[in-house]
């Protein structure tokens, strides 16, 4: 079985805006509310393709509730826990200006509330893949990526890890099975600037020294970077498309290669199943749909 954790979830509010003028009144052209957080669009992703899982994390307050009812018309299994203060964010995503966004803090998790979550995490068993993504809410200790792995080490569960600095690092001594920074987040780790596929490889093996069995990076519009355990390294230029929607399109990424490996257990069709899901949402106004994925896919086998 597949889990996600989104420990700060969120409604996303996608909007349109033409002519938008700071100091004035803008009006929305286009909006949709969706839900939101790394992991719940991993697992949105995957139950696209067909692929069972179940999503845990925190919700609280009316938006909490309205996310629950949009992840359930998903079809993936929910099993958050409910906070009984404060409500999960709103974040608003700006669609005309790539990258711009306004996120919401979210609700403060109560120690117990973590505790509720360890204990959902002990039911995993040998052979679950556990998916840990995105940031947490300041009231969590900045140790529970590292404090869930340690939790299960030893119990033959892979483990996939999508965050960014201490979160990552901090989690590299459990050997996660993949981790997928991007080039600019893998450029901060090591204090260089990445900008071409060739330049990512040997990064990528030092994170593997450091305890990570596979390196997956995403570079946007360059395209994408496997740095696999076997010793495999493979990389993709970006497929040819329109850019509508880069939110989720990482997200899609991790989603992607999960499925693939899956699937086949082969790490060049998990490369490129995870190339093809990340570009197939980009090119789309929601997370990418299994035909969508599987169009790109077959037109990168094919070159």
């Amino acid at each position: 079985m597949i889990y996600t954790v989104t420990f700060n979830p969120s409604l996303d509010y996608i909007v349109s805006v033409k002519d938008f003028q700071l100091g004035k009144t803008n009006r929305t052209c286009a909006e949709q509310m969706l839900p939101g957080g790394k992991g719940i669009n991993v697992s949105t992703v995957l139950q696209n393709l067909g692929i069972s899982n179940a999503a845990l994390g925190f919700t609280a307050g009316f938006t909490g509730e309205e996310l629950l009812r949009k992840m359930t018309a998903i079809g993936f299994q929910c099993d958050f826990i409910h906070l009984e203060e404060g409500c999960s964010r709103i974040n608003i995503k700006m669609k005309d200006f790539d990258g711009t966004e306004i996120n919401g803090q979210g609700p403060s998790v109560s120690p117990e509330a973590i505790r509720r979550l360890m204990t959902k995490l002990d039911r995993l068993k040998a052979g679950d893949i556990l998916v840990l993504a995105g940031s947490i809410p300041e009231s969590m200790p900045d140790s529970i990526y590292r404090d869930i792995l340690a939790s299960l080490n030893g119990r033959d569960i892979l483990y996939v890890v999508d965050a960014t600095k201490s979160l990552l690092l901090n989690v590299l001594e459990y050997h996660p099975f993949l981790i997928k920074p991007n080039n600019h987040e893998l450029g901060e780790i090591f204090n260089v600037t990445l900008t071409d596929r060739e330049e990512i490889v040997p990064y990528g093996r030092k994170l593997q020294e450091m305890g990570a069995r596979n390196v997956l990076v995403s570079m946007a519009g360059k395209g994408a970077v496997l740095v696999a355990e076997n010793g495999e390294v493979h990389m993709q230029p970006a497929p040819k498309g329109t850019l509508v929607n880069a939110v989720g399109a990482g997200d899609s990424m991790v989603a992607g290669f999960v499925a693939g490996w899956v699937q086949q257990q082969d790490y060049r069709h998990a490369f490129h199943m995870g190339v093809s899901a990340g570009s197939a949402s980009a090119f789309s106004d929601l997370l990418a749909s299994k035909e969508e994925i599987y169009k790109i896919y077959h037109s990168i086998r094919q070159n």
